[in-house]
């Protein structure tokens, strides 16, 4: 009985992304707090998608964030696909980036998801504006990826412990 539990605590842990990544999509959330007037807000979709295919590809797939992608646009009534074209293009860059790193490093992830989000964010605000002639202000864009940048080291190491669990301690040098 306890080894069964185990299999399905194991089973479990490794869809977590997947469980994650569908509950945000699906509520819309967004994890915000209002300051002083101002509302700051972070996007936790770009950090899971960016830590899973840059750590460990094989647990996301990339049909499965398209998907979430496309769910992420209805519930947000966003024109359809581009939440999935987005997320794709985190998608490329985390694995390019996976693809050149030599040695993996907090520090180096932490850069080159920054320089990502500027690049995403860009995109989007240009897609959105010039295409779909919407109102954004850039600067809350910028600052809304800056906030998403400053969160990765924290997220990143809660994600390493859940990988480590997942693998097991015996595995783990």
């Amino acid at each position: 009985m306890k080894k069964s539990l185990n299999l399905l605590f194991l089973k479990l842990l490794n869809k977590f992304p997947h469980i994650i990544i569908l509950f945000l999509v699906f509520t819309g959330t967004s994890f915000s707090f209002d300051y002083t007037g101002m509302n700051f807000s972070f996007n936790i979709v770009y950090l899971i998608i960016f830590y899973w295919v840059l750590k460990k590809p094989d647990v996301v797939g990339f049909g499965f964030i398209f998907l979430a992608g496309i769910i992420n646009d209805v519930v947000l009534n966003l024109p359809i696909g581009l939440s999935a074209f987005i997320y794709l293009l985190m998608c490329g860059i985390a694995s390019f980036i996976r693809t050149i790193t030599l040695v993996p490093n907090i520090l180096y992830d932490w850069a080159f998801f920054l320089i990502s989000l500027l690049i995403i964010s860009s995109i989007n605000y240009i897609i959105l504006t010039l295409i779909f002639n919407s109102d954004i202000l850039y600067a809350s864009l910028m600052l809304q990826a800056f906030l998403t940048a400053l969160v990765y080291p924290l997220i990143a190491k809660i994600f390493d412990g859940l990988f480590i669990i997942s693998i097991g301690k015996d595995n783990v040098k």
